[in-house]
């Protein structure tokens, strides 16, 4: 009789599986309440012990997060494998995170000793300027500089800071969240142009690079110049693709790195222009094809001759020849050499000699650019952190041997490879001129999303290959992984038909 009494007790004490089934419902319900409570409360008491420049962020935050969020939902939806749009919302979430402890760094750890603190102050008068003044009688702010460079930067802050008001944590945040979708357009032009790249390892290397992360997150030239960069090569995959909107992608994307930095709008239209060059011919040409190529190739000589006139105009130089290249390399060599991250101790107290255009030293340049300050070369904490990074990247790319190997035939098979060589080596040859490891760290940012494309080349067949013509069947060019098209492909003897296996068939 006791156990039996017992055994009613327990259950009596157990709830019912509709009342567990109820609370295992409610959780995310109860946990949704709680971070609301907690937001607010933070809110109240930031409203309360801070000014507009700090609590502000908790207003922009949310809202840049619900503009972009279903941004996101419809790129993901053109992408057939599960996971895409909550790594896409993690990675813009991650991006806004880090523009906190850019922020701190620049105004902790070095006292506003930053450009950051001279855009938000000229930025927070535009923005008075701008929503106080009665533009029927015409606009006359005074810059007090001239528009390309620094004073387009001060420009787009203003413009920011209209809309959100003149608060400094917010404007990093607004910042770091155009630094995202740079990245994302990297990663469309990948999917786009190099279907058959290895899009989620892509992903997940240019999302989450700490390099990617934190620097381009302060108000600055850094965040603007990955988001028009990024436009410019999602324009440049459109274009080499034969897509739509791919001349408005590129112009407003060159335009954009145009006022900031010139000569980086020439590289890209270097690397442009070669992958033009390169570019396959459709199966069937119309009669007006080989027009058409020739108007495309004439606009883009054009618009390389007047980004080097822009250069010379924005650094004061005479001419477009090599020596005025030299010239301006040369003084970006003097100009770096100082400070305590000097890569070249004796280039602090000697003059810095003149930039040698010689390409036999580009090796020399890219692993510069790309891998350094070696773990031996930190001088401080920071370029420790850097060097860390950049030994593992290099780490990666030589494991990656056997995919590297593929680039000379892929840079003739492949125009966007080209694009992406071509630029990446131009760049470290224009930037090896620089001889602070803190402004290299930072700089570098501006090539990273290409150069990481060379480790989504895919790896090669394993074992004997034969060829064969490539099934009909062509994957959207959003899928992840190795969606492969082609005339001919290599197909391992005795692997399975991918016609067979995705439902395909062939002709």
């Amino acid at each position: 009789m006791a156990p039996l009494l017992a055994a009613r007790a327990r259950r009596r004490s157990r709830p019912s599986a509709r009342l567990r089934g109820a609370l295992r419902r409610g959780r995310p319900a109860a946990l949704a309440w709680v971070l609301v409570l907690g937001y607010v409360t933070v809110f109240v008491l930031a409203m309360v012990h801070t000014s507009y420049d700090t609590w502000g962020a908790l207003l922009v935050a949310p809202a840049l997060m619900a503009v972009g969020t279903p941004i996101l939902a419809r790129v993901a939806a053109g992408n057939p494998e599960r996971g895409v749009f909550k790594l896409l919302v993690v990675a813009m979430a991650a991006k806004l995170a880090c523009a906190f402890p850019r922020y701190l760094m620049a105004f902790v750890l070095y006292g506003g000793a930053a450009d950051a603190k001279m855009y938000h102050r000229k930025g927070s008068e535009l923005a008075r300027y701008l929503t106080t003044t009665d533009f029927s009688a015409g606009l006359h702010y005074d810059l007090g500089m001239k528009v390309a460079g620094t004073g387009f930067v001060i420009i787009v802050t203003g413009v920011v800071y209209a809309v959100t008001g003149p608060t400094l944590v917010g404007g990093f945040l607004v910042f770091s969240w155009l630094g995202f979708w740079g990245l994302l357009f990297f990663w469309r032009a990948l999917q786009i142009a190099f279907p058959e790249a290895d899009s989620r390892r892509y992903a997940k290397l240019v999302f989450f690079l700490p390099s990617l992360l934190f620097w381009p997150s302060s108000i600055g030239k850094d965040a603007w110049m990955m988001f028009c960069l990024g436009l410019t090569a999602y324009g440049v995959a459109r274009l080499l693709e034969r897509r739509f909107g791919a001349f408005a992608c590129i112009a407003l994307g060159s335009l954009g790195t145009a006022m900031v930095r010139p000569h980086v709008t020439v590289l890209a239209g270097a690397g442009l222009s070669v992958a033009y060059l390169l570019r396959k011919r459709p199966r069937q040409v119309s009669a007006l094809g080989p027009l058409r190529t020739v108007l495309t190739a004439a606009v883009l000589a054009v618009g390389v001759m007047l980004m080097l006139q822009q250069v010379s105009t924005f650094f004061g130089t005479t001419g477009t020849g090599g020596d005025a290249v030299n010239q301006v390399l040369s003084e970006t060599s003097r100009r770096t050499s100082q400070g305590d991250s000097v890569i070249n101790a004796a280039a602090a107290d000697e003059p810095a000699p003149a930039f040698s255009l010689n390409p036999v030293k580009l090796p020399v340049s890219v692993v510069s650019v790309l891998f350094r300050p070696f773990p031996f070369e930190a001088s401080n904490v920071q370029n420790l952190i850097q060097s860390v990074e950049c030994f593992a990247l290099l780490v990666m790319f030589v494991r990656a041997w056997p995919q590297l190997a593929r680039i000379p035939k892929l840079f003739l098979r492949r125009s966007y490879v080209a694009f992406t060589v071509v630029y990446t080596l131009l760049f470290c040859w224009a930037f090896s001129t620089i001889n602070n490891m803190g402004i290299l760290s930072r700089e570098r940012v501006q090539v990273l999303p290409l150069v990481l494309v060379l480790l989504a080349i895919p790896r090669p067949a394993a074992g004997r290959v034969r060829r064969r013509r490539a099934p009909v069947w062509r994957a959207q060019p959003g899928q992840w992984g190795a969606a492969r098209t082609g005339p001919e492909l290599p197909v391992a003897v005795g692997a399975p038909d991918p016609s067979r296996t995705q439902g395909g068939s062939t002709s």
